[in-house]
């Protein structure tokens, strides 16, 4: 996901994506330890999708703050 697409959602669909991208995460970590993930990329690029809602995240927040 780009970032483009993400700083263009709410904070509340922002706020969502962090948790269903969590979830994702949390799966794929799982179906790698089973040996049933057959890409394992997949797990860094849902890691650093998080890091980019979360950049975004705080970027707002430090906004509404000044």
């Amino acid at each position: 996901m780009k970032p483009t697409e993400i700083r263009e959602l709410s904070d509340e669909e922002l706020k969502n994506l962090e948790s269903d991208l969590a979830r994702k995460l949390w799966k794929a970590r799982f179906d790698n330890h089973t040996n049933q993930l057959d890409d394992t990329a997949s797990i860094a690029q849902i890691r650093r999708d998080i890091a980019r809602v979360k950049t975004i995240r705080t970027e707002r927040s430090a906004q509404a703050s000044e």
